[in-house]
């Protein structure tokens, strides 16, 4: 399929790197963020002035920059972080640009899609939800002392940091809104992408949202789940591919997987995963997307090439 529409899901880190191999591959892309940051730079200008979390929407648009000076440029500034001794420390600039957009068009897609024009991203960035969500997470051992007692951690950054195992989140309020144009791209996307990232934290949390669920749920699109290259420090210690699997039916059952790409060289049971692929009714793409320096990241190129072979099948 010649540039097929496509929404990335997710957040942080593991969404700059989806997002950087498929502005390779579309120049139909649209990125849903969470808007569950509570932590850093993000968290500091969502508890003074209200807002939604800026920071994995800054993330997004800079992955989207293009590969030429202006592009690189812009990606640079706005996730330059100053170093003072004052109240701008740690503050990105790409947080401060977002916000007062913000405040002047009292609209947040609309300041986000300014951004955008600026930056010359390949594509769009939009919040999975206007409101601030916060995430709570069920998690068992989180005392040492009371290894098998299941308590409540609430907050991003508490989740993904909590000793003990988390089970499962949901989000605060739970029926919050999602992003009108969210939906509507769902809705008409050829291909949705899960992953990779922080499963808990920014992987899950768009099927925590009701109507955000229903259109993954319904939407036509080939959605198709691409999974981390190592545990999650924090959130998913000890966890099998199968188990990213595992969670991810047990908070959304109704949802259909159609693909699932993996890279070769970390997984350990091939059979055991493609089984548990097709017991979800998908199958199991396999294919070398790590970064060659031994680090724990996708590279760009070989992630692009895996989802044109995916995008080629015709799925």
């Amino acid at each position: 399929m010649n540039d097929p529409r496509v929404v990335a899901l997710g957040g942080g880190h593991g969404l700059h790197a989806s997002l950087s191999a498929l502005r390779r591959v579309t120049n139909r892309l649209t990125a849903v963020v969470t808007v569950a940051d509570d932590g850093g730079s993000s968290g500091r200008l969502r508890r003074e002035l209200g807002v939604i979390p800026p920071g994995d929407l800054r993330m997004a648009l800079a992955a989207l920059c293009r590969d030429d000076q202006w592009g690189q440029t812009w990606a640079e500034v706005v996730q330059h972080r100053f170093r003072t001794e004052g109240d701008l420390h740690e503050h990105a600039v790409g947080n401060l640009l977002i916000v007062a957009l913000w405040e002047l068009l009292g609209d947040a897609v609309e300041g986000l899609d300014w951004v955008g024009r600026l930056l010359g991203a390949q594509g769009r960035v939009l919040p999975m939800s206007t409101v601030p969500l916060d995430i709570v997470a069920d998690v068992q051992g989180a005392d040492p002392l009371y290894p098998l007692e299941v308590t409540q951690v609430k907050g991003q950054v508490a989740c993904a940091m909590t000793p003990g195992k988390v089970l499962g989140v949901s989000l605060v309020p739970q029926d919050a809104p999602a992003s009108p144009e969210a939906l509507s791209a769902i809705r008409d996307a050829d291909y949705v992408v899960f992953g990779p990232g922080s499963w808990f934290t920014s992987v899950l949390p768009h099927l925590m949202i009701p109507e955000l669920q229903r259109a993954l749920i319904e939407t036509k699109a080939t959605r198709v789940v691409a999974l981390n290259l190592a545990p999650q420090p924090g959130e998913t210690d000890d966890f099998s591919q199968q188990a990213h699997l595992d969670v991810l039916q047990a908070h959304a059952p109704d949802l259909r997987i159609d693909v699932v790409l993996a890279d070769s060289g970390v997984v350990e049971d091939a059979d055991a995963l493609d089984k548990a692929v097709h017991s979800m009714g998908g199958r199991l793409e396999l294919a070398a997307i790590a970064a060659t320096d031994g680090s724990p990241r996708h590279d760009p190129a070989l992630l692009a090439q895996a989802f044109v072979q995916i995008f080629a099948s015709g799925l």
